[in-house]
């Protein structure tokens, strides 16, 4: 795959552009290393050139350019996924959307703001009207909305919100085509899922309007038990105490915290399965008896530390969704995880079921969230690395229990969990997309129609070829 970038230099005159090796390979990844699989597969992976636009007009003129000339472009945002989204696996140009960071507009109920904003900076402009996003990854404080709208499903806010993909959680997005001439285009209401989740398949998103909630100080806790089957069906029970407001609610099982959460280590006696909560604060009395009521031992309240030493401790949002496997690589490297859902209303006979087969291989951590409005629970769990083949086998594993398994260790929409294609997206990608510029190799069916998941086969982008030491399987 060879490109005219000189000739793509000249037509962007003005646009800042890098194509230092360096900056290229730093820009050209995201977190992929937390899978041994993409590690080995996508190690390789590199653009041509990064463009770094500070306005629309830079990334309409960057579109129309790399259209004329043939050119894969690759949007992303601080790179804080972990599939390889962001990843160019056909070369090309990175776009690096994180120049566009303005907050638009706030009003009751709503913020809009560029592609390029983090979360952290939308949620700080939100503070003086008393509202704040409502759903965001554990990676808040770095992660762009852009990039959290294309490739991320929920989060933090989740047990109280549900996912992006629920009605009313993406309020509208616009977006630029890849086309000779880029249109602007404008999606709102159930339209927004044709490019929500699309790892940018199917057109470059500008700017997004969102939902706000009332902001809280919120109360950060973490409960206790001996028992880890007992702290799943607290969790869940406290998930489902609705007159309660929750932004978090996590389950960890010993040993997990007490080795990887090594600043809140004082809080966290030797064999306690661990449940992270935050809360709304004029629910603490509630919270209290209620958890009093479950056996539940109180090992940690944000509201009853010093405030010097609550400068010391991370928020707990930190420790959970992703950020536990994050703190778990840094202490053990061989360390890796999966990502599951236990469907409603079996959630907690089948977490034991898992817990009691691989729990001292695969350590359980549950993120408690409303699913088609239920509470139920996603599965984050750890995974003691020892081979892929074995990776395949834990896999499998859940998938006979009827698990459905959302597969960390691949790169395209659909291997990480439809199994499927999206008709939707495809239809979209047809029209904002004609000729398959937009971040290659991510969605299957636009590939390679024919692909036959029931082979038990993986997809490998045919552009990987000689950037990677992958192979199809």
């Amino acid at each position: 795959m060879t490109y005219d970038i000189a000739a793509l230099k000249a037509r962007l005159a003005g646009i800042r552009l890098e194509d230092n090796p360096a900056v290229l390979r730093q820009k050209s990844r995201d977190f992929y290393w937390y899978s041994p699989t993409l590690k080995r597969q996508l190690d390789g992976v590199v653009g041509d050139i990064l463009a770094a636009p500070t306005s629309e007009e830079e990334v309409l003129r960057i579109l129309a350019a790399c259209f004329e000339l043939g050119i894969p472009v690759t949007p992303r945002g601080t790179g804080t996924g972990n599939y390889g989204q962001a990843m160019p696996l056909a070369g090309g140009l990175v776009l690096d959307l994180s120049g566009l960071d303005k907050v638009l507009d706030i009003a009751p109920g709503r913020v809009r703001a560029q592609a390029g904003a983090l979360l952290a900076d939308i949620d700080a402009a939100c503070a003086m009207s008393g509202q704040e996003l409502r759903l965001h990854p554990s990676t808040y404080r770095t992660a762009s909305l852009g990039g959290f709208i294309a490739g991320g499903s929920g989060g933090v806010g989740s047990i109280s919100w549900g996912g992006l993909r629920d009605l009313g959680n993406i309020l509208s997005l616009r977006l630029a085509t890849m086309e000779a001439k880029p249109r602007l285009l404008t999606l709102t209401g159930e339209e927004v899922q044709k490019v929500a989740h699309a790892y940018g398949t199917n057109g470059i998103i500008l700017d997004i309007e969102m939902p706000l909630a009332p902001a809280y100080d919120w109360t950060e806790a973490i409960i206790g038990f001996s028992d880890f089957n007992e702290a799943a069906a607290y969790a869940n029970a406290l998930g489902e105490q609705d007159a309660l407001l929750k932004k978090l609610v996590s389950v960890i099982a010993a040993p997990i915290p007490q080795l990887s959460f090594l600043r809140h280590r004082p809080f966290l006696p030797e064999g306690r399965h661990i449940v992270l909560v935050m809360l709304a604060p004029m629910g603490r009395a509630a919270f209290e008896g209620f958890t009093a009521r479950w056996g539940g031992e109180m090992l940690f309240r944000s509201d009853r530390l010093p405030p010097e030493e609550r400068k010391g401790l991370p928020p707990l949002y930190e420790l959970a969704w992703n950020h536990t496997t994050l703190r778990a690589l840094r202490v053990d490297p061989a360390i890796t995880y999966l990502q599951t859902l236990y469907p409603f209303p079996h959630q907690l006979g089948l977490v034991a079921k898992v817990h009691a087969l691989l729990g001292e291989e695969v350590p359980a951590h549950l993120e408690f969230v409303r699913f088609d409005g239920k509470v139920t629970c996603f599965g984050l769990p750890l995974v003691r690395f020892s081979s892929e083949e074995r990776l395949e086998e834990i896999v499998a594993l859940h998938e006979e229990l009827g698990i459905p398994v959302f597969n960390p260790h691949r790169y395209t929409l659909e291997e990480g969990g439809m199994k499927q294609t999206d008709p939707a997206q495809l239809a979209f990608k047809r029209q904002a997309d004609p000729r398959g510029l937009l971040n290659p190799g991510k969605m299957i069916a636009w590939e390679n129609p024919d692909f036959d998941f029931a082979t038990g086969r993986t997809y490998l982008f045919p552009g990987l070829e000689g950037r990677s030491t992958g192979e199809a399987s």
